[in-house]
Order: structure tokens, then sequence, then C-alpha cells
């Protein structure tokens, strides 16, 4: 496929907005009694993920920028007992949604490449006073126990240095986000404020267990996961600063063979209002790459797990996983793996639902390999200039930085200073508003630049390496 085949392209968008057309009948979410919990904790299964790491495998310190970011938290054992939430009771008074006026498709973001130290704020109140908007190049990194992070700390300090927001995720070690919270709080005491985004999960299978216990209502399941997720977070990670996702990667079907996208939507509703009841803030399904299908946002438990989310974008997210599952390009399958979230996003458009907060919390290539450093940079670039259209997406975590998956970590620890240069050189002009979703627009092989008179030679990025 080439971008250049207009008629091509034209397939590719009716055939996307095909896809989304399909409307999956249900029956009306009920709301389901909330019974006393102590006495099924203990038939709570194995779900079918396992962890992603070893308990024996040592972890680096690569972090030396901040004294003490390793401190570690035992993983306490499952509480003795749950309180059942009321769940027919809002924590708050739900605002009222504004409903989303869609006009015709948004043209791409337009890249700005600009000579460090960059004067974002100037650069923002400029595009501002023509009706336009500036954003940050929104992919990092996603990292854990083991591996090898070196440049991570460094990664941190230099974009909070130059006002650039990052995007963190870490899985059981609590270290690279408590060093990216006393960043935020060190910003808080100077009456600054960067727009970080940290997201932490915990991966023993026990935590994963209640909303695969077939036994449980999706309420009870919720009760149960969320207070032994939430009880067992380090004591370091403080809630204001982070998004806590409590599933991973659970797929359309369950164990049982069934379709279980109800269930999810019940899940993750529950879950959302003790989250929001108490605090944190709540990344929700954590669904693999190609996962789900448009038509299951469609399902009327979704939907009603995506009108509350809409309604609280700062508490309640949804967290998508993005591969193009291979290396040699990240466009591979567009829109239908990577920019895969266009898709519930024009199905919010279909049902004036506000877009709801999205989490790429797992993004990049393989389970186990990366590009070298200039490719696999060009590749991130150009996912960067994707999601800046879309103000909603907070940003994508680049797998992975810990152990295991054939050392991938050895890989893709090299993108990661390259790619903090990326980053403090290069923002983007995109249009305010919602327009109709056209993935299309994003299959151009190289976008639009501005540079400054002084800057001596183009940049080559954004670009993926190869276009479909």
């Amino acid at each position: 496929m080439k971008s250049s085949d207009t008629e091509t392209s034209t397939r590719l968008s009716r055939r996307f907005a095909a896809i989304l057309f399909l409307v999956a009948t249900g029956i009306l979410l009920s709301a389901a009694g909330c019974a006393a919990i102590n006495a099924v904790v203990g038939e709570l299964p194995t779900p079918a993920l396992v962890s992603s790491h070893t308990e024996d495998e040592a972890t680096p310190e690569p972090f030396a920028l901040v004294a003490g970011a390793f401190a570690s938290a035992a993983v306490e054992e499952t509480p003795a007992a749950y309180i059942a939430p009321i769940f027919d009771i809002d924590p708050e008074p739900t605002p009222t949604p504004t409903v989303p006026v869609i006009g015709p498709p948004l043209p791409a973001p337009t890249v700005v490449v600009a000579l460090r130290p960059v004067d974002f704020d100037g650069a923002r109140a400029t595009a501002q006073a023509q009706g336009l908007d500036l954003a940050y190049a929104k992919v990092g990194f996603h990292t854990g126990p083991g591996g090898n992070a070196t440049g991570i700390g460094e990664w941190m300090v230099d974009l909070n240095a130059a006002g650039v927001p990052f995007f963190l995720k870490s899985t059981d070690n609590a270290g690279p986000i408590e060093i990216a919270q006393n960043i935020m709080k060190a910003n808080e005491a100077a009456g600054r404020f960067v727009d970080h985004t940290l997201v932490f999960r915990l991966t023993e299978p026990k935590y994963e267990a209640p909303f695969y216990n077939l036994n449980l209502s999706p309420e009870e399941a919720a009760a149960v996961s969320w207070q032994l997720n939430r009880d067992n977070v380090p004591a370091v990670l403080e809630k204001e600063y982070y998004w806590l996702e409590t599933l991973n990667e659970p797929g359309r079907y369950g164990s049982n063979g069934e379709l279980q996208i109800e269930r999810l939507g019940q899940f993750s509703l529950a879950t959302a209002k003790l989250a929001v009841a108490e605090g944190y803030h709540y990344a929700a399904f954590a669904f693999s790459t190609g996962v789900p299908e448009p038509e299951d946002w469609e399902h009327p438990a979704m939907l009603e797990f995506l009108r509350y989310a809409g309604e609280h974008p700062d508490q309640v997210g949804v967290a998508l996983h993005e591969y193009s599952l291979t290396a040699d390009y990240i466009t591979a399958g567009y829109p239908y793996l990577v920019g895969r979230f266009q898709a519930l996003f024009a199905v919010c458009d279909k049902y004036g639902i506000p877009r709801p907060t999205v989490l790429i919390t797992e993004w990049g290539w393989e389970y186990s390999d990366v590009p070298e450093p200039t490719a696999g940079v060009e590749d991130m670039a150009w996912a960067s200039w994707l999601y800046a259209a879309y103000p909603q997406l907070k940003g994508a975590a680049v797998w992975y930085l810990g152990a295991q998956f054939g050392g991938i970590a050895q890989r893709a620890h090299l993108l990661i200073l390259p790619m903090r240069d990326y980053a403090t050189s290069h923002y983007f002009i995109y249009t305010p508003g919602i327009g109709e979703i056209d993935p299309s627009i994003f299959m151009q092989p190289t976008p639009t630049f501005l540079y400054l008179e002084s800057q001596p030679m183009p940049t080559p990025f954004p670009r993926p390496q190869h276009m479909p």
C-alpha cells in the first residue's frame, strides 16, 4: 500500500468507518447487589496471565539521580476482609457533560523543529492567538524490575527542566515512579507545573484473579480487586501522582470461552467509582494490541463505563496497548494496530460521549525487540505526531526496560536519550476541537515542517521507517 495512492487511502478510511458502524446489542447493565466478600476471597482462581518478571532477578540502579529511589516495599498478603461498597451512589455530583460537536476531519498537526532551549510557553501563546494549540512528543517508556533502564533518570530530569511532560509506566518496581513523583512535588514547591503522566501496576496473578472468578459478580470482583491492588501498592507512592492499572490484556473472551465484554464494562465502571471516591486515578482494561473490536465499545455496559470516564477525565482513563508486531516499521497494520484508539474515539463521537482520557500503557514493535536508535526514534516521532492530534491521549510507554523478554532492555534503553533529544527540540501545532475520525490523514510519509531561520539542517523526523 502506498500513502500517495488516494483511492487506497479512501478505501481504508471507508473500511475503518464500516467497522465502527456495527452496533453490538446487549442487555442493559443492571445494578448488582454487593454481598459480603470475605467468604469468597479464598476461591480466587489464577488468571491466564502471568507475571512479567521473576523474583530472583536483581534490580540495577540506573536512577542514581535521586537518593533512595529504590526503597522497597513488601507486598502484603490478601487483606482479611473487604467492605462491600454501594455502587448506586456517586461519590461526587456528576458534572453535566458537554456533548461534543463533531466537525469535518481536522488537519494533521504541524511539526516544529526548534533550537534548544525551546520557549514552549511562548510557542503555545503564539499558537493559541491563532486558534491553534501546542502538543509535545508523547512517547515515553515502560520499565520494571531488572533489565536495563540506564538513562531514564536523566531523561526525566532533562524533560522536566525543559518543561516537556513525560509518560512513564512501571510494573512492580516503585523506584522510577517515586523519582518522577519527587520531581512533580519539587515542581509544586517551586510553583511550577509540568503535566507528567505516571502509571503503576502489580503483576502477580493474584492481583488480577478477582476479575476472573466468575463466582463473583462484576461489582463484587471490583471491590475485591480494588482493595487488593490499592492496599499493596508500595507506600512510597502517593495516589495524587499516578494512575493504577488492575488488569492486563484481559481479552474479549474469558476462560469459559464466552465473550466477556459486558463483564469488563461492569467491572471497570464499579472499579472506577471506587477509585474516584477515594481520590485515585484508575486506568481500565489495558487491552492488547488489536483488541477489542470496534463494536465492543458499543455494548451498553461499555458505553455506560465510557460515559462515566468521559465525565471524570482526570481520574478515569482507558488503558490500551499498541504494537506494530514487527520491528521493521511502526505503521504495519495501521490503523488496526498502532492507531486503533481512533476506533474508540469514533464510537464516543457517535454516541455523544466526551472522548475519555487514553493511556497507551504498552507501545512498541515486538515483545522482544526494538529497532536500532535512529529508526526507532523515527517511529516514535511519527507516533508522537499522530498522538499530538488528540489531547485526550496522554502518552505511550515503549516496551520494555525491565528484565526477560529476550533481553529487550539491552536494546530499548538505547532509545532513551535520543528520544529525550527529540522531545526537547520538537513540538506539534494542532487544531483544537473534535473532528470526524479519518485515519488516512496520518498515512502521508512525511508531515509538514516549520523551521526556524537559524536551524542549520532539517531534521529527518518524524516519519515512520516505511509506510505500508
